[in-house]
């Protein structure tokens, strides 16, 4: 958690991992690309991301971006382009995102299609597709992570993840926000079709 703002927020996404190089990739051709899947908590600093028109510096917090811990290579994938599995957070039990990859802007190959337009993607790329509706900053009041809160991140079909945020000791050197414990958060973890979801646990700070 960062020391220099309050307003920490989480983004369940889908995480697609390239697995072969392409340039001007077909649609057609997209998810041949693929290598696998994963969960992504996009995690924000949104005060951070609204100092500038372009939102890098609110993306790239230290410890921010949680990927995985687990991942689902393609052919274990029982839906073709990961369509159709439900997305969940929960904070401390409470659902706050509740979706379907179905309902993402855009789906897995036309992304890729997309990209591979402008850029060479390279084996190893993570493209990450966006969260649905939910995040903490559009709750009323916003909802923002705090100290001890527990986010259970889930999509149908693969690995359940529990994330428990600290503020370590050290990091206790500025004062904190008046209003620092008046937030909440909460989100997000991937994993493995037809098989019994895994469940891991961290703590992030």
């Amino acid at each position: 958690m960062p020391h220099n703002s309050c307003q920490l927020d989480y983004e369940a996404e889908l995480a697609v991992i390239i697995g072969t190089r392409g340039h001007r990739i077909a649609r057609t051709a997209a998810l041949d690309h693929v290598f696998g899947y994963a969960v992504f908590n996009d995690i924000s600093v949104r005060d951070f991301q609204k100092k500038s028109s372009q939102w890098t510096m609110g993306k790239n917090f230290d410890g921010t971006g949680i990927l995985g811990p687990t991942l689902v290579t393609a052919e274990r994938m029982c839906l073709r382009g990961a369509a159709g599995p439900a997305i969940t957070s929960r904070l401390n039990g409470q659902t706050m995102q509740s979706s379907n990859t179905r309902e993402m802007i855009f789906g897995v190959a036309e992304a890729i299609a997309l990209i591979s337009d402008v850029m060479t993607l390279e084996p190893g790329d993570i493209i990450a597709m966006g969260t649905p509706a939910g995040v903490g900053f559009a709750q009323t009041p916003p909802r923002w992570l705090t100290p001890g809160d527990e986010i259970t991140i889930e999509i149908s079909g693969m690995a359940r993840n529990r994330y428990t945020f600290r503020r370590p000791a050290e990091r206790q050197r500025l004062d904190r926000p008046a209003d620092w414990q008046t937030g909440r958060f909460g989100w997000q973890k991937a994993g493995v079709g037809n098989r019994t979801p895994i469940e891991a646990s961290r703590t992030i700070w």
